[in-house]
């Protein structure tokens, strides 16, 4: 019988073992599904966390982003005027200046045009509402006295009359404080102004914080996102450009009342993808049922389908397929999570975001980053003026 020296001392019950083997006891599924969730659980809390911060700064985020997007849009034009002599800060001017004049005068005339004909509408609508009344006193509404009838068709008509000021100048007051939309609309001109004059130089001094051995293909990765930008809101431009104009010119023919500025609606509406022009068509399609019936309401709704397949089929491969090379699942999910999370700007900034993303990831983890990042530029098109490493000619 050996002796009770010579065993081996039983391990304390609440002791963790150091043993190897018990990491071999248990089953490899397990032991994978253990580690890839504690990593996953750090990855999500990071971007909680981000996500928070962000919320915390939406002031600044949302008015950067915004900025960003409209550079992505003007700095070719820049850059063109730059290398035909002029210097870059009148460059810049001019293109900011021009901007805004057409911008603010295309909401003005939108703004404009629904506070002129609210009026015509709602004596339209208090038409319709008789002629409603009218005709169901004989019909459904036979049972009921015309007294009844009366009053109810009586207070909506009056509903109407008394929330028409409402109606036409109440949006802003909706839209947040004023002292925000002023906070927000300067610094995104200040940041758009400095973007567009010295944007490149900036990049160069950010990427600056990553160590030498990646810095080169973080600047490759940043510099295909940006491209990928560029050719986005080139293509929506388009895309949203003939949107307005094939709508707005069917509802000219057919006499639709506020047929420029519904198609302005939809210009800018078309900015949100698959979503905007669809709302800002519906819109529409009430106006036509309002003030024509439902004939051209019909008429007005295929004419919104007609072009809405224009550029399902036709426009969006074409244009923004070469673009942005993304799946349609994957714009419609960006554009949910972002209204979920930021309501309109978020449905605005999603796709463009992870249009960005997605060719930034292309090249940051491709075996040859230049490689890649010129397999990309020949998918999105021709190469930007002042696209290189170098910063853009200085004044």
């Amino acid at each position: 019988m050996p002796s009770r020296s010579a065993e081996t001392p039983a391990s304390p019950p609440n002791s963790i073992s150091l043993d190897p083997g018990a990491d071999a006891s248990v089953h490899p599924i397990v032991r994978k599904t253990a580690a890839w969730s504690w990593r996953l659980l750090i990855i999500l809390g990071a971007l909680v966390a981000l996500i928070w911060v962000v919320s915390q700064l939406e002031v600044i985020v949302v008015p950067v982003l915004l900025a960003t997007m409209v550079t992505a849009m003007l700095l070719p034009l820049v850059d063109h005027l730059d290398h035909r002599g002029l210097p870059r800060g009148a460059a810049v001017a001019t293109v900011v200046v021009g901007s805004i004049v057409v911008v603010g005068g295309l909401l003005t005339f939108v703004v404009s045009q629904f506070i002129q004909g609210a009026p015509a509408l709602i004596d339209q609508v208090t038409l319709s509402i008789a002629n409603a009344r009218n005709s169901l006193n004989t019909g459904l509404l036979a049972h009921f006295s015309n007294d009844q009838v009366k009053n109810a068709t009586d207070t909506a008509i009056d509903a109407l009359k008394n929330n028409q000021a409402k109606l036409t100048s109440g949006a802003l007051s909706t839209a947040g404080t004023v002292t925000e939309i002023v906070t927000g609309a300067l610094l995104m001109l200040f940041t758009l102004i400095f973007l567009l004059q010295g944007g490149r130089n900036i990049f160069a001094f950010v990427t600056k914080i990553f160590p030498t051995t990646v810095r080169g293909r973080v600047r490759d990765a940043s510099r295909a996102g940006f491209h990928s930008l560029i050719g986005y809101v080139r293509a929506t431009f388009l895309v949203a450009f003939v949107d307005a104009v094939g709508i707005g010119t069917g509802l000219a023919i057919m006499g639709i009342p506020l047929a420029l500025p519904l198609a302005s609606l939809v210009f800018l509406g078309a900015f949100i993808p698959l979503v905007g022009a669809v709302l800002t068509g519906g819109l529409a399609v009430i106006v036509a049922l309002i003030a024509k019936g439902w004939v051209y309401a019909l008429i007005t709704l295929g004419l919104i389908i007609a072009v809405q397949q224009l550029e399902a089929h036709v426009l969006q491969p074409l244009v923004m397929g070469r673009a942005v090379s993304l799946h349609p699942l994957a714009v419609v999910l960006a554009i949910t999570a972002g209204g979920v999370t930021a309501g309109i700007v978020g449905a605005l900034l999603a796709v463009p975001l992870v249009a960005v993303l997605n060719s930034a990831a292309r090249v940051l983890l491709a075996d040859d980053p230049e490689t890649e990042a010129a397999a990309l530029a020949a998918e999105d098109g021709p190469p930007v003026e002042g696209s290189t490493d170098e910063p853009a000619p200085r004044s």
